[in-house]
């Protein structure tokens, strides 16, 4: 029994002691000491410390010390207390947990498996994906990969929407909507919005990525997205 007491914020000696008094009603420290197995001196200590917590307090009788237990009732005050006083710190706990997390959300991959990490995560989200400056050197860099991506993300119906920058892309792009910007946008950057995130690549012979995930950032890459798509032929 004594063990449950523990997740109460008792210790292992605590939580024997009170079990104790419960079972005898009241006692002395040294029988405590002999019923548990705990030597007297921290009896002694973990007695202050319940008596402290409000779980125990002591009567003389015949010039003896006697501890009494406290109402078993007192263990779900306690409990209750704490949660007030958790639930009363807890927005702290968050903004703090929030604003560390927000700060690990930003990773950078570098080589052909950072990049096909960034697009696994695309279907695992499950999400359109928009994309400035979709890049021809994908598929020259991942042209092994490239195809079990598509077929994923054709099986997730998973779209793709695409602004391409300068030469006409040589075969269909499946399930996706491709626009084409003038030649002068063509750069070695493409950024691929899903979700809440956004990822920078740079399409070089070892390619290096950005991924952020941050709902303010991806929204802002998107309404970019949606002004050249505006400007961009079919």
């Amino acid at each position: 029994m004594y063990e449950a007491l523990m997740h109460v914020g008792l210790t292992s000696t605590e939580a024997k002691i009170y079990s104790m008094l419960v079972e005898l009603g009241k006692a002395q420290a040294g029988i405590l000491s002999r019923k548990t197995g705990i030597h007297r001196r921290s009896i002694y200590d973990a007695l202050d410390r319940l008596i402290e917590k409000g779980l125990a307090s002591y009567i003389v009788e015949n010039e003896k010390r006697l501890y009494v237990p406290a109402d078993p009732t007192r263990v779900r005050e306690i409990i209750e207390r704490e949660k007030v006083e958790i639930d009363a710190i807890l927005p702290l706990l968050l903004a703090k947990f929030n604003e560390q997390k927000q700060k690990q959300e930003t990773v950078f991959y570098r080589g052909k498996e950072g990049i096909k990490t960034i697009f696994e995560d695309q279907i695992a989200e499950g999400k359109d994906v928009y994309i400035i400056g979709a890049s021809h050197h994908a598929n020259e860099l991942l042209k092994f990969y490239i195809p079990h991506y598509t077929n994923k993300r054709i099986k997730r119906k998973i779209r793709l929407h695409a602004l391409y920058a300068g030469a006409r892309h040589s075969t269909p792009v499946p399930l996706a909507s491709v626009r084409y910007l003038p030649s002068r946008f063509a750069s070695l950057v493409s950024t691929n919005i899903y979700g809440d995130k956004a990822a920078i690549i740079l399409w070089m012979h070892d390619p290096v990525a950005i991924l952020i995930k941050q709902k303010d950032i991806a929204m802002t890459f998107k309404n970019y997205f949606d002004a050249l798509w505006e400007i961009g032929e079919e």
